[in-house]
């Protein structure tokens, strides 16, 4: 995809400010472009650019996001709630910052997950629906709610998905804070469900990329309307991607598994474990994500692992101070 010049009238409003959101503000803010970010508590992350100006609102509130909103030429939308919440809330998340970008005349650039696709062949745009759990089916009526506003021309709607994510500031995520923070403190990595699964991982930094050169597009460009996957490199199993970390800390590969009786047991406490459970399938067989249409599409290749890790490692380093 051929990059335009970024919007010089409107700033680009980013809802959230995790992982996804940040590496989002870095590419939008490389690129010239005004940016403003969205929580509930008002504060920074440290993985934040310093000139993106930071909004506190509470975006269940419909008025709220409204009133943000306001004068935004592009939204992103990055927020999700608790797992535990999914259901409940998810949708009225959506629909909040969906009227608050149609009220602003603002364009829309959603960030999705695969929970809605069938995984029994490599995962591409074009797999069929087929969601094999509850959040696949609520983030299926999300997708098709959004995408009947874009049919309706009410508002111009581009769609990312993306696979589980890693990179720097992702904790939260099967290849998060569980394997990567246990290496660099000398402890096994902790691998889901079984180790010998092919599985594909996207760097986050390729995410925030991919969202902010979609969202910089012209109005009439044709990745508007359409859904693309985030770029993501071979996919590998969870055995071989910590053996690669472990080379690169100079260290003998050491896991652990977190067996489905094991998620189950401290399902019985934990909430959000207990709602993770119906998500396992993903980690019990293969799960490969071809991104080789949007890829070639949107000039933009995934991040080599062997770099990916090595850029992870070391935020967790600094992260523990190691």
């Amino acid at each position: 995809m051929a990059m335009t010049t970024p919007p010089t009238s409107g700033f680009h409003l980013i809802f959230g400010t995790g992982p996804a959101a940040c590496w989002t503000a870095h590419h939008l803010c490389s690129q010239g472009v005004a940016v403003k970010a969205v929580n509930r508590s008002g504060s920074r992350p440290a993985l934040m650019p310093a000139d993106v100006s930071i909004i506190r609102a509470d975006v269940f509130d419909a008025q709220q996001a409204i009133q943000i909103t306001q004068g935004a030429s592009v939204v992103y939308q990055t927020l999700g709630p608790a797992y535990s919440q999914w259901s409940e809330l998810f949708p009225r998340l959506q629909a909040n910052t969906i009227q608050a970008a149609m009220q602003a005349k603002a364009r829309y650039v959603a960030l999705e997950n695969l929970y809605m696709l069938d995984p029994s062949q490599p995962i591409t745009e074009q797999s069929p629906e087929a969601p094999r759990s509850i959040k696949g089916r609520v983030r299926q009526q999300m997708h098709q709610d959004l995408m009947r506003h874009h049919q309706k021309g009410d508002l111009q709607v581009s769609v990312l998905r993306a696979s589980d994510f890693y990179g720097p500031g992702v904790t939260v995520s099967a290849m998060g804070e569980r394997a990567f923070g246990n290496l660099v403190r000398g402890k096994p990595a902790q691998v889901m469900a079984r180790h010998d699964c092919l599985h594909s991982f996207a760097f986050i930094g390729d995410v925030g990329k991919a969202l902010a050169n979609l969202g910089m597009a012209e109005e009439d460009h044709s990745t508007w309307g359409r859904v693309w996957l985030a770029p993501h490199a071979a996919a590998q199993t969870q055995e071989a991607f910590v053996a690669q970390a472990c080379g690169l800390l100079g260290r003998q590969p050491q896991f652990t598994v977190v067996h489905p009786w094991m998620l189950r047991l401290v399902g019985m406490f934990n909430a959000d474990a207990k709602a993770s459970i119906e998500m396992l399938y993903q980690y019990q067989q293969p799960f490969v994500v071809d991104s080789s249409f949007s890829d070639q599409a949107l000039g933009q290749l995934a991040t080599e692992t062997a770099q990916g890790l090595s850029a992870t490692l070391d935020w967790y380093r600094r992260l523990v101070k190691i």
